[in-house]
């Protein structure tokens, strides 16, 4: 038994996820190395010789990667199971955007290669922790990898809050809500909400405004040692607190939302050096049209594995008019499907 292991995590809810999965659990499974799959996932895929795990983190654990095949959505969701455990998340785009993602679809062979023979590096990303009290009880902590955001729960009502930077008070709003972001969460709810784009290198936190009723409600972008805090003004409607669009819980008024960087990071998978400025062109179409710039040379080689060595993967997307090496010319890409840039929306 090979003492390799590879955990899979689908969209069973796409076709395409699905018979992506199986095409992975092949070539691994020939390769000799274990696969894992979730037990909600197992039956959707179909697959015999894999190890059913249990859509806990230990289903993550001694794992060498996670192939996320999905969309943004779904490498949130794979990110719940590893962000204990460390192991790195290999995003595979079947989704329209795809910002987490490394990979796209037409890449999967490739990519899958590039797994077998360990030619990957691994960045991490930087998490907030997050603690909801009212009247100093804790009401409940979770995490965000993108962003936690507090809203209003009722339409018809503006959200009224008190937002705080380490310990001292900013500005009240009267608003939807306040996003309270990552650098990677900046091209996700934030940036829907008019925050910034951040690049991933810089660590910071971002607090934005939604819709604020306000003089000053302008995106702000704070130390990554900052604390910040929103308060649920006692006479306001309910609140709700979304943490990447998938955890959730219920403030009253009064209560108090606390967010400071995350101990513990979230680890992605890279198979190339792309400049974070090519990913952005590529998947908001931005127009570039006219640059006359230095035409970027090629990423530093992966190191030689003899007669085993597959050609590097296409970095995914590319430049109008700047294709560099190993970007094939492509339009703009479709509007998201659900699963919003850099991350899902609840």
């Amino acid at each position: 038994m090979s003492t390799r292991s590879v955990l899979v995590v689908a969209h069973t809810g796409r076709p395409e996820a699905v018979r992506s999965a199986q095409l992975v659990i092949e070539r691994l499974s020939e390769a000799g190395i274990c696969v894992r799959v979730l037990d909600g996932e197992a039956g959707d895929i179909g697959c015999t010789g894999v190890e059913v795990m249990p859509s806990t983190a230990a289903a993550a654990d001694e794992a060498e990667v996670v192939m996320v095949l999905g969309g943004d959505g779904t490498l949130l969701r794979a990110a719940d199971l590893t962000r204990s455990s460390g192991t790195p998340l290999l995003g595979v785009n079947l989704g329209h955007v795809g910002f987490l993602a490394e990979a796209e679809r037409e890449d999967l062979a490739a990519t899958v290669d590039r797994v077998m023979t360990r030619r990957y590096d691994v960045e991490e990303r930087m998490t907030v922790d997050v603690t909801a009290r009212l009247n100093g009880t804790v009401l409940g902590t979770t995490w965000a990898l993108n962003e936690a955001s507090i809203e209003k729960s009722e339409r018809e009502r503006m959200l009224e809050v008190v937002a705080e930077i380490d310990g001292r008070p900013l500005s009240n709003w009267g608003c939807d809500g306040v996003v309270c972001a990552t650098p990677t969460g900046s091209t996700a709810y934030a940036f829907s909400a008019g925050g910034p784009v951040v690049w991933p290198e810089v660590e910071a936190m971002l607090v934005v405004p939604i819709s604020a009723h306000s003089l000053f409600a302008r995106p702000l972008v704070v130390s990554p040692r900052s604390s910040v805090a929103v308060e649920v003004l006692p006479d306001t409607p309910r609140a709700v607190l979304w943490c990447d669009g998938r955890r959730t819980l219920d403030l009253p008024p009064g209560a108090r939302v606390e967010v400071r960087r995350g101990a513990e990071p979230v680890r992605l998978a890279r198979l190339h050096l792309t400049p974070f400025t090519d990913r952005l062109v590529t998947k908001f179409g931005l127009p570039v049209t006219g640059w006359r710039g230095r035409v970027r040379q090629p990423s530093r080689p992966s190191p030689p594995l003899g007669d085993s060595q597959v050609g590097d993967a296409p970095a995914a997307g590319g430049i109008a008019g700047y294709p560099g090496p190993g970007f094939p010319p492509q339009g703009a890409p479709s509007g998201p499907d659900g699963e919003a840039a850099g991350g899902q929306r609840g």
